[in-house]
């Protein structure tokens, strides 16, 4: 038989043994044994206002492409508007109506710039496919204080079409000798908004193209050509604008800049805004339906809307035989049109 001592110093040899080897296989166990045992301190939050809790709102979108063709027309001048189609005027008369509320007895504002804001549509070909944003500058007859700081650059050779040039009113005009300023550093192009060209240096160019990136001068977007004085007023004077997708809504863009200001002849606030509309349907996509969708004239500080019709300047709809559904008439016709309306809507 075992006596207690005996016992005693088997079981203290086999600890001696075994001891390393149940610490190296416990070691992990331990570990995270210990991290579960850290506490989380819960940070006490305040009352916090109703008003000012994060909440997930459900927000129901509608398509921003409205049409009220199904409303009823007024048969009379006064009417709530929302029951109603919205009336539709002609530039002349919408522009005479901003001259009327901007007169120095109500917001006496008589230069108060003239705003249109134009609606496309931007599916493209394929209805899953949308038309990129873009900008570009149309060119006017009218020029008008645009408000806006450009300083244009234009390369070329020869003195007279640096004269020409320097006429039209670039801020800086030059060939070679400018190309080697701006390559050791000494001009920076964020410096000019515009860089135009004549083909005559093209080859020279070349080699800031790396510099120049997207105001490389290209026939696309009129930056190249040999006609420098028309190319430099256009876009020294010209209307700037941007269409920008909604956010939330891949087919619709919205136009938003100013033809003139309402001191100017209403004659070439509509020229300018024909341009403006032109230059705009240039670049709709070949598919069937419209491209503009609707254009409304807006002057600050008002914010009332009239609503115009677009499609007596450009076609509304596109043929893919390569002509245009040309639905453009003229106001006579269009006032016939509109009275017709009246008439069957009164019968």
């Amino acid at each position: 038989m075992l006596t207690v001592k005996t016992l005693f110093a088997e079981v203290t040899r086999r600890a001696l043994f075994t001891s390393a080897v149940c610490d190296a296989a416990r070691k992990g166990t331990r570990e995270k044994a210990r991290k579960k045992k850290v506490k989380v301190e819960v940070k006490k939050v305040g009352f916090i206002p109703h008003n000012q809790r994060s909440k997930k709102i459900n927000i129901q979108r509608f398509d921003k492409h409205i049409s009220d063709s199904w409303k009823q027309i007024p048969k009379d001048n006064v009417y709530v508007m929302k029951y109603y189609q919205r009336p539709i005027y002609s530039v002349a008369e919408a522009i005479q109506c901003h001259r009327e509320t901007h007169h120095p007895t109500i917001y006496n504002v008589p230069n108060a710039p003239l705003e249109v804001n134009i609606q496309l549509n931007m599916q493209a070909e394929k209805s899953t496919r949308f038309v990129d944003n873009f900008q570009r500058i149309a060119m006017i007859e009218h020029k008008f204080n645009h408000g806006e700081d450009r300083k244009i650059m234009v390369f070329t050779k020869g003195q007279k079409e640096i004269a020409e040039a320097r006429a039209a009113g670039a801020a800086l005009v030059g060939g070679i000798e400018l190309i080697k300023d701006i390559t050791d550093g000494e001009l920076l192009l964020t410096d000019y908004q515009f860089v135009i060209a004549h083909p005559n240096i093209l080859a020279e160019l070349v080699a800031l193209r790396g510099l120049m990136k997207r105001k490389f001068p290209n026939p696309k977007s009129e930056t190249l050509g040999t006609n420098l004085g028309e190319m430099i007023t256009k876009f020294s004077n010209g209307i700037s604008y941007k269409a920008v997708k909604d956010e939330h809504q891949q087919n619709f863009a919205l136009i938003a800049t100013n033809v003139g200001t309402l001191d100017m002849e209403t004659k070439c606030l509509e020229e300018n805004l024909s341009a403006l509309l032109q230059d705009v349907n240039s670049v709709r996509p070949k598919r069937d339906g419209k491209f503009i969708t609707q254009v409304f004239l807006k002057s600050a500080p008002s914010s009332e809307l009239l609503k115009i019709n677009p499609f007596l300047y450009v076609p509304e709809l596109y043929s893919k035989s390569g002509s245009t559904h040309s639905t453009v008439q003229s106001e006579a016709e269009l006032e016939d049109t509109n009275e017709d309306q009246q008439l069957a809507a009164v019968n």
